[in-house]
């Protein structure tokens, strides 16, 4: 009898044991925290995730246009490959910024088309082969030749922080905070190339180049 009952007490003290040992476990399993989506406030005209806003410019021989990763890929096509905003932008008095950077190809991976009043000009970064930054143009004369050339290297898959500042008498642009471009209007005239005349108001477009665009923002100076 003294037997018997000793085993009820051991087969008890097993379960009594068993039945902690799952709690502890239990209270061990921690829940996934759900991935925090970062809320971009309104001077972004990108949202990471699709094209709203935006219109794929159709220059024909344009390549492929797609949101990969956060960033707009414009892939190479046989001339520009681009995108255009369909909203509402200012025409004077305000700043563009963006990251951009060259994927493959040889010529300009970042051509910012704006408005500087009624007027359109292109800011081409890494044109002619490559190299040559300025606005095209003015007076008729393309940014490989007028006041605003400048040549830099461009390196592949490189990101590169791009500013562009428009005001009633200067338009400026700087590149990673290096001032590239500082121009005065005066009464010369600005205009673009027709390659880039769907781009208008505000558009941004590769040349035979796979181009990477991210962060693109427009704030009112």
């Amino acid at each position: 009898m003294v037997k018997y009952w000793l085993t009820i007490i051991f087969v008890a003290s097993l379960f009594l044991v068993q039945c902690t040992g799952n709690k502890k476990k239990e209270k061990m399993v921690i829940e996934p925290k759900a991935a925090a989506i970062e809320v971009k406030d309104s001077s972004y005209l990108f949202n990471g995730n699709n094209l709203d806003g935006w219109e794929i410019t159709n220059f024909g021989p344009q390549g492929p246009v797609y949101v990969s990763g956060n960033e707009i890929i414009l892939g190479m096509g046989e001339g520009c490959t681009g995108i255009t905003w369909k909203g509402k932008f200012p025409e004077m008095n305000y700043r563009v910024t963006l990251e951009a950077k060259r994927v493959s190809g040889n010529d300009f991976f970042c051509g910012i088309t704006f408005p500087v009043n009624k007027d359109p000009c292109t800011l081409i970064v890494g044109g002619w082969g490559g190299t040559v930054v300025g606005l095209s143009s003015i007076n008729k004369k393309d940014a490989s030749e007028n006041e605003t050339t400048k040549f830099m290297n461009f390196d592949t898959d490189r990101w590169y922080r791009i500013c562009l500042i428009v005001k009633e008498d200067t338009l400026k642009a700087l590149i990673d905070d290096e001032v590239i471009v500082d121009f005065a209007k005066g009464n010369k005239m600005l205009s673009i190339r027709p390659e880039v005349d769907l781009s208008k108001p505000f558009g941004i477009t590769s040349w035979y180049t796979t181009a990477a665009l991210r962060n693109i923002r427009v704030e009112r100076i």
